[in-house]
């Protein structure tokens, strides 16, 4: 299932180690209020080692460049001087940027966004908080933790002691998985029965496969969602953002982010093909029209976000009612014009569905000339991928993860050996450097601090989705050896069953399936040669 800025002086100081005096931008109007000034640092070792030092608790604020919450937190808390002279006395204050820090994004995905997580020297999680925090609440919270740094229930998902037994799922949990997939359907709205409305990628996957097999009712259900949906696609400037609340699709949060980018994309133009609905490929291409407008760079790289506020901190509902000429007139919400390898990954993949789904080259163009870019601008030795120009610490996992996709696509497309190539030594790259000794994928190598890396879910459901597509066209036994490995993560109980559904993991058993009957006696295709699309 399913920020600071990072450009900038303070972006090179973060990345030196240096500690960043942030002053905190203030909307029109309030530009001669006073300003607090809070000692942030890097999410570092030197941060755990000044705690440990003296004596205090590390305070982490997770922000997303894109989010209102964020701006408003920063704005109307952390600016108040009670707030700043308390957490400069008595906490090591941390920032970190979520769409630059891929692993910790991960690691406090449930508590986002803003994420407040207080640590004590030794990486520890004493307390996490989801969301804006006001002023007072934060005062108390801060001073609470401070008289008694009991650590709360640690609620985080460890790697389990009982894992799963093989590459495929126990029949009773896979049963348990197919029931909760029709179960946590929204019978009214479509999509997921919660109160945040968002296209799921991973059952629009397990649906489509549903009705490949001959499920009518599955076909219903997927439409209705696909069609629900389309309300969060913008008008005017085309692009899909982030979810709605209160429980309909018709109360946006207007940030649009790549990863939301790439699961629509991904989702249209194969429901496009599949069911073969020409609209969803309208959809898709207004996706498509607002990547290579707004969020492509001129070099041939695309950007990471676009934030939900025109003004940060004042919610933009007035702004996104206006139709495209209004807009430009009144300037456009900000770009995080930070180029990461994980997004780029994301926007090629998506774009090169586009392409199969539509026969429209001008997709498969510019997916390849943003390839082209990562290659020369993000390429690590050993077929891995650095996430920016400059990192302060990684490699991580969903860089390599997401070029390593993005190949794979490029190969389907255009049967060019080279891709495929890439995409396989970016499989070994990750074998070799996020294995996680019992079980999984880690999300990073160890930065030095005391937070050990952990597997993720999601990145292990979209790198098995990745190495059985991979295994399944290449014919090769490391992707299929990996993928049993994750499958022994995924395959626990205590992992597939810890959130509301899991349909990505349904879907890799069902690849795995494929790939052991072949194993048993099929032949795989041969090296070169396009294997199915799933």
């Amino acid at each position: 299932m399913n920020i600071l800025g990072s450009n900038g002086v303070g972006r090179v100081l973060r990345q030196l180690g240096m500690t960043v005096m942030l002053v905190v931008a203030l909307p029109p109007g309030q530009a001669n209020a006073v300003v607090s000034v809070i000692d942030w640092q890097p999410f570092a070792p030197a941060a755990f080692a000044q705690a440990r030092a003296e004596g205090k608790l590390v305070l982490l604020d997770l922000v997303a460049v894109w989010c209102h919450w964020c701006h408003v937190m920063e704005a109307e808390t952390y600016s108040d001087p009670q707030i700043a002279a308390y957490i400069n006395a008595h906490y090591v204050p941390v920032k970190a940027d979520h769409d630059a820090r891929p692993d910790l994004a991960e690691r406090y995905r449930e508590w986002g966004w803003p994420a407040t997580v207080v640590l004590d020297a030794d990486g520890k999680d004493v307390l996490k908080r989801a969301g804006y925090i006001a002023r007072d609440d934060m005062l108390s919270m801060l001073t609470a933790v401070v008289t008694d740094p009991t650590p709360e229930r640690d609620t985080s998902l460890p790697v389990p002691d009982q894992l799963g037994d093989g590459p495929i799922l126990a029949e009773p949990l896979a049963k348990r998985l197919r029931a909760r997939h029709k179960d946590t359907f929204d019978t009214e709205q479509a999509g997921l029965n919660i109160a945040m409305k968002f296209l799921d990628l991973d059952s629009v996957l397990w649906s489509l496969r549903q009705i490949d097999d001959g499920d009518s009712d599955e076909s219903v259900r997927l439409r209705r969602t696909l069609d629900a949906n389309l309300a969060l696609i913008d008008p005017a400037f085309g692009g899909v953002y982030q979810y709605s609340t209160h429980g309909d699709w018709q109360h946006p949060h207007y940030e649009k982010i790549m990863k939301t980018q790439w699961a629509n994309l991904l989702a249209y133009s194969r429901a496009c093909h599949a069911l073969d609905v020409p609209g969803y490929c309208d959809a898709g291409r207004e996706v498509a029209s607002y990547l290579m407008t707004f969020l492509s760079d001129p070099d041939g790289g695309f950007y990471t976000s676009q934030d939900a506020d025109l003004i940060p901190g004042q919610k933009g509902h007035d702004y996104f009612a206006l139709g495209r000429e209004a807009r430009l007139a009144k300037g456009l919400p900000r770009i995080d014009k930070a180029q990461y390898a994980a997004t780029n990954g994301m926007a090629i993949e998506a774009l090169v569905e586009l392409y199969l789904a539509t026969g429209e080259r001008v997709y498969l163009t510019r997916a390849e000339a943003a390839s082209e870019w990562v290659l020369k601008h993000r390429r690590l030795w050993g077929g891995g991928f650095r996430h920016d120009r400059l990192d302060s610490s990684g490699p991580y996992l969903a860089d390599t993860l997401w070029m390593g996709r993005a190949f794979l696509a490029l190969y389907r497309a255009t049967s060019n050996a080279a891709y495929l190539q890439r995409s396989l030594a970016a499989a070994d790259f990750i074998a070799r450097q996020f294995t996680h000794p019992r079980a999984g994928l880690v999300a990073a190598v160890d930065d030095g601090t005391p937070i050990k890396p952990l597997p993720q879910i999601d990145q292990n459901i979209q790198t098995g989705l990745w190495l059985t597509e991979l295994a399944g066209i290449s014919g090769q036994v490391q992707p299929r050896k990996m993928a049993e490995k994750l499958m022994r993560y995924l395959g626990a109980e205590s992992v597939a069953t810890s959130r509301l559904t899991e349909a990505g993991i349904l879907e890799i058993d069902a690849r795995m399936t494929a790939i052991t009957k072949a194993d048993k006696g099929l032949s795989h295709p041969a090296e070169g040669e396009a294997g199915p699309s799933w």
